[in-house]
């Protein structure tokens, strides 16, 4: 089974009623990844995003360039003990999705990259491994172009994040 790093864009009135009642929000998000699952949207018009198995490597590197935003795991946790695959969701408020897409689109992929030796992913034991491949750290660049389209819409609509791993 993969680890998928997994966005869903809200508005303000969803994040409260998701804070309050994680298992509405489950089911939400399920039906606007279903919705959108044949739509097939781009980035900037989707509500849904996935950075598919990418997620740790884009932690890792945003990590190294110390990314203002925890973008990739969401930093403030629901309540309870909800659990949408691995681990319980978390969400970005409005704010931090304005601060993060701002950072995103001043930080390029080559930027993340720059200096990096595949061979510190390996040693970092950075999910999904094989990092000795040829190319491997431009694996993550569409996921990022698209991460940062995302969030750059969703800072447009001042919509919050909720944020998990499935």
């Amino acid at each position: 089974m993969s680890m998928i790093g997994e966005y869903l864009r809200v508005t303000a009135a969803e994040l409260d009623r998701a804070i309050q009642d994680p298992d509405w929000a489950l089911d939400f998000a399920e039906e606007v990844q279903d919705a959108e699952e044949e739509a097939k949207p781009a980035p900037a018009e989707a509500r849904h995003f996935s950075t598919y198995k990418t997620w740790d490597m884009l932690r890792f590197l945003l990590a190294r360039v110390e990314f203002p935003v925890n973008v990739i795991e969401g930093e403030e946790p629901f309540a309870g003990d909800a659990d949408w695959g691995y681990g319980p969701p978390r969400h970005l408020r409005p704010e931090r999705v304005r601060l993060a897409s701002e950072a995103l689109r001043a930080t390029t992929y080559t930027r993340l990259i720059s200096g990096v030796d595949p061979a510190e992913l390996t040693k970092a034991d950075v999910y999904p491994l094989g990092w000795s491949e040829t190319g491997a750290l431009e694996w993550g660049r569409h996921w990022y172009d698209g991460l940062t389209q995302f969030f750059e819409a969703a800072a447009g609509a001042d919509d919050a994040m909720l944020v998990w791993l499935d």
